[in-house]
């Protein structure tokens, strides 16, 4: 599979399910016979599909958890055994890290609470007078963190994306970032990501990707795609103990302010002040860091390594299918997109149902069917605005809200077939 043709080689959407994939390794979540309360006072086995907000722990990952537990000493700066082996334990989350998302052997690894955190870090080590640019179709992480940004319209298709940030980055002087998701935490949508960094390197810029929605779903290779940085979360990757990573060239983060002023980001602290770290890791990871956070995101990377992407993504696009289909075949229900039905997409899908306000769609189907969506914006107001068509939504409380249904490991054909069956009931009433 090659991760290039993922970000950039449109395809006509499946006209019927694909087959069911034969026996794989997929691995196991917690929570998967979790039962909730529904209407009638019975218990119902829960249908999670809010993977976009926070996926489900692997059991890999709580199981290292648990295994590191025992151990946990203080990172760095103990002599003891036990600080010694969480040491080398979090050291190697870093590598297994960098492997997993194809960085280059000088690259920096920055552990981070969350993409956002990791953005905001970023922003904080730009050069004096850099300029960012970015599309109003991204999540609030990636459109809010900048002090000198130029803003671009939702590009009506793929190329017009490119065409839009070649025109910009060229008539900018000075330092330059183009920030984009890899995949619409809307949507779903893929960008054309190759194109993106090579139009970002053209012009002298460098390229920071939101990839929080891509790597639970598709493989990643920032030396493949020539990026500078990425960034991502761990509770979207099936790791959640508040990690996340910021990974990427390390000039900038060396020079930049550290991000946390305090104990491990300094070499020695004097009279006349502070001697940071010229290493942009221990520079940006001041006092105690998240250790099983970050444990607990190799893990998951080693989880899904292990397991191979075919499966992983075969499985994905054969219940997005299905659950796509069946929205489409539902009167008063539209699903939101960017570049239309068949561009190349995540398992993510959002949608209004007519004379039904989000929030009650969502109440209603955890209320009646034990089923967990989104609802709302989704930490990308304009953009939301933009593909409901007015400033309002359309929706009477001008609340501008969508629902969102978003599927991962764990995810099986009972849990869309109920979320249809109960769009079906809400939407007749």
């Amino acid at each position: 599979m090659s991760t290039l043709t993922i970000f950039d080689a449109p395809r006509t959407a499946p006209e019927k399910h694909p087959e069911p994939c034969p026996a794989r390794a997929i691995p196991a979540v917690l929570g998967a016979d979790l039962r909730v309360p529904v209407k009638g006072g019975r218990l119902a086995g829960y249908a999670n599909l809010d993977y976009a907000a926070s996926a489900p722990c692997l059991e890999q990952v709580s199981a290292a958890v648990a295994a590191a537990l025992p151990a946990y000493s203080s990172v760095h700066r103990g002599a003891g055994y036990a600080s010694q082996l969480t040491t080398a334990r979090y050291e190697q989350a870093r590598h297994t890290v960098r492997a997993f998302v194809g960085a280059r052997t000088d690259d920096a690894v920055v552990f981070t609470r969350n993409t956002t955190d990791a953005t905001n870090l970023l922003a904080r080590c730009l050069p004096e007078g850099t300029t960012v640019v970015v599309f109003d179709t991204e999540h609030h992480a990636s459109l809010l963190p900048w002090q000198r940004v130029v803003r671009l319209a939702p590009p009506a298709f793929p190329g017009e994306a490119v065409r839009a940030a070649d025109d910009t980055l060229a008539g900018i002087d000075g330092p330059k970032l183009l920030v984009v998701t890899a995949a619409s935490n809307v949507t779903g949508e893929l960008w054309p990501v190759t194109a993106l960094a090579h139009i970002a390197h053209r012009h002298g810029a460098r390229i920071l990707v939101d990839a929080a929605q891509l790597v639970p779903h598709r493989p990643l290779n920032l030396t493949a795609l020539d990026l500078d940085y990425v960034a991502f979360s761990g509770h979207k990757l099936y790791a959640p103990f508040g990690a996340g990573a910021l990974v990427g060239r390390g000039d900038w983060l060396a020079a930049g302010d550290p991000y946390l002023k305090g104990g491990g980001a300094v070499r020695a602290v004097g009279e006349d002040g502070a001697d940071w770290h010229d290493d942009p890791e221990p520079r940006h990871e001041a006092g105690t860091p998240n250790v099983l956070g970050a444990i607990a995101l190799a893990a998951a990377c080693d989880a899904l390594t292990a397991t191979g992407w075919t499966p992983l993504v075969r499985e994905e696009e054969r219940l997005l299918a299905r659950l796509r289909a069946g929205l489409a075949a539902i009167d008063g229900v539209r699903e939101l997109s960017l570049w239309g039905p068949g561009h190349p997409r995540v398992g993510i899908v959002s949608f209004t149902v007519d004379g039904h306000p989000a929030r009650e769609v969502a109440e209603t189907l955890s209320a009646e069917h034990g089923i967990g969506v989104r609802d709302g914006k989704f930490c990308a107001h304009p953009f939301v605005r933009h593909l409901l068509g007015t400033q309002d939504g359309g929706c009477t409380d001008g609340t501008a809200s969508a629902v969102r249904a978003s599927i991962g490991i764990g995810t099986t054909e009972e849990h869309v077939d109920r979320l249809l069956a109960a769009l079906r009931d809400l939407a007749g009433r």
